[in-house]
């Protein structure tokens, strides 16, 4: 492609000159030095990358040092993060080859590209491994810029062949969709399956053996493009059916170009020693790979202006030129870490509460991908548990939406890959019944997160999300009054008091009429002091009146008595008047 060295990009307002070196080899996050293993420098390398896949896919760490030659993984601190890994051996050579005339870049897999098994392709053009790794850094001017977005993301590529016998051109799918091999008969061979989204990623590079030649081309799925703007696309036309130019360079080794620039790659100027079984086509001893039998590559994502993407499966892909519309031959498919998203909750109040408390639930989405927040609608419900544990799960545990549809759903807001949303208030006006209650959200994903419905119900036992309603008591008070009387006789002369009192109550205040009752007492008390032992209460406002009568035993020694005064009491009963404690 002629004029690629002097060729400019426009993006987010900053100019990209193509005669500027392009490189992401000193990011701190991965060695773009030539060969597969980590090194002084700091970074991953891919022998991390393998053992992380290994690891991944269920292997011991043993079994894992073993195939990968190292003990470690990719890096996962406060400043840099693998999000997203892929290596793949493919142990037959004649494994998962192209065929068909529509197995071509500028169309799509799902309805065009077909695949076999049947060997055939030139030696150089055979790919024995593919590899690729996702990084999320905290940018740096300097390092790692991010363009517009929060943090600076970068992916690297790359791949082994089975032969250096000339120079081989590859390119590297990063598809948003999943795409995996069918088995539906299709041009010779069989159906790919999932298809092309608007801003999948296709980086195609044509590196000499000896490193003389280094370009780096990068294509976007456009669906808009009907063909190649020209002979000679600029970046940010249309290259093809389907593709849009987003940058190119023909100074794109990664060896000379500067530390800051968005993409450079490299291939091993000697022979190498690789981290993994690997066989040649010279049978090189010790996994030795002899210069130009390994690639390794890497793009910047946010300074091109594509950090907010994500991946779900990347294809590694031999072809016989940088045209886009180059015949396709080898390839290696996997999947590569889809937008994730974690969700976690909070119950507003854990209880025990009274009813008519308000309680809410808050849902924070987290993806995995800082520069892409979570967005839509989620759904809340809420069970009433008959048990101390479970959850309301959606399963066992149904529960019912927090209001009639769509009331019951709420929007997440937010930003940086993080977004939040609050349930409507449960427990609100007389208030639920006393128990145990747990919510539940339901999210069913966005645009870039495929991989829904999400619920989040706190796990088994409902950590976070549940609460209880505690039961209430009231009082009522009823005075309840409980008239006594006393009477104390004395004799003028001294005689010992012996003798009954007789008392009668009147439910009058004059003591007129017949009592409402009379009390009896014989005891003799200290003082000549006699009391009525009523038990009868009143509840309600009473005017009563008591008299006594004197008898002495000896009514030869001691004269009797009657009293000479009505007593009256007058009680007045407000079981509702005032607040306690008084204002």
């Amino acid at each position: 492609m002629a004029g690629l060295a002097t060729l400019g990009l426009l993006l987010g307002g900053t100019l990209l000159a193509g005669s500027t070196a392009l490189a992401v080899n000193a990011t701190g996050a991965f060695e773009l030095d030539g060969n597969a293993n980590n090194q002084a420098a700091a970074g991953d390398d891919w022998d991390n990358v393998c053992y992380q896949v290994a690891i991944n896919d269920g292997k011991t760490a043993v079994e894992a040092q073993a195939l990968c030659g190292t003990s470690a993984g990719t890096t996962a601190t406060a400043t840099v993060k693998s999000t997203a890994v892929s290596w793949v051996a493919e142990t037959d050579p004649s494994a998962t080859i192209f065929t068909g005339g529509g197995s071509k870049d500028p169309q799509d897999p799902g309805d065009s590209w077909a695949w076999k098994n049947a060997g055939g392709l030139p030696d150089k053009d055979n790919l024995l491994h593919g590899f690729a790794a996702r990084y999320s850094v905290e940018p740096n001017a300097t390092t790692c810029p991010a363009g517009t977005f929060p943090s600076c993301e970068v992916i690297f590529f790359g791949s082994d062949r089975y032969a250096n016998d000339g120079d081989a051109v590859q390119g590297f799918w990063f598809f948003q969709n999943k795409i995996e091999l069918g088995d539906v008969s299709r041009g010779g061979g069989f159906a790919f399956t999932g298809h092309h989204k608007n801003g999948d990623l296709l980086v195609i590079s044509d590196f000499s053996n000896g490193g003389d030649v280094s370009t780096i081309v990068v294509h976007q799925w456009d669906d808009t493009c009907l063909a190649a703007a020209n002979n000679n696309p600029q970046p940010g036309q249309c290259s093809a059916e389907n593709l849009r130019l987003r940058a190119s360079s023909a100074a794109a080794n990664c060896a000379t170009s500067a530390s800051t620039a968005q993409f450079c790659g490299i291939v091993n100027p000697n022979t190498i020693t690789m981290p993994w079984p690997f066989l040649d086509k010279k049978g090189t001893p010790d996994n030795g790979a002899l210069n130009g039998e390994f690639f390794e590559g890497g793009i910047n994502l946010s300074t091109l202006g594509l950090g907010g993407e994500c991946f779900a499966s990347v294809a590694s892909e031999t072809r016989s030129s940088t045209s886009p519309t180059a015949t396709l031959k080898d390839f290696i498919l996997d999947n590569f870490g889809e937008c994730g998203a974690t969700l976690s909750t909070q119950v507003s109040n854990a209880g025990p509460v009274i009813p008519g408390t308000a309680v809410y639930d808050t849902l924070t989405v987290t993806s995995t991908n800082p520069n892409v927040t979570p967005s839509g609608t989620v759904s809340w419900y809420l069970c009433a548990m008959t048990t101390a544990t479970g959850a309301c799960d959606g399963t066992t545990n149904v529960g019912s939406p927090i209001g009639t549809p769509p009331a019951n759903q709420t929007t997440l807001g937010g930003s940086g890959g993080i977004a939040t949303t609050q349930s409507p208030n449960v427990n609100t006006g007389t208030g639920l019944a006393p128990g145990r209650y747990c919510f539940r959200a339901e999210w069913p994903g966005d645009t870039n997160f495929t991989a829904g419905p999400y619920k989040e119900f706190g796990g088994a036992n409902g950590t976070n999300e549940c609460f209880t309603v505690k039961d209430t008591s009231s009082i009522t008070t009823d005075q309840k009054w409980l008239p006594q009387d006393t009477a104390t006789v004395v004799t003028a002369g001294g005689t010992a008091v012996s003798g009954t009192v007789v008392f009668s109550l009147y439910e009058n205040g004059t003591c007129a009429g017949t009592p409402a009752t009379t009390f009896t007492d014989t005891t003799v008390a200290t003082g000549g002091k006699f009391e009525t032992n009523n038990s009868t209460y009143y509840t309600t406002s009473k005017t009563i009146s008591w008299s006594a009568v004197f008898t002495p035993t000896d009514t030869t020694a001691v004269v009797g008595s009657t009293t000479t005064r009505c007593e009256q009491s007058v009680l007045t009963i407000d079981n509702s008047a005032g607040p306690f404690p008084p204002a």
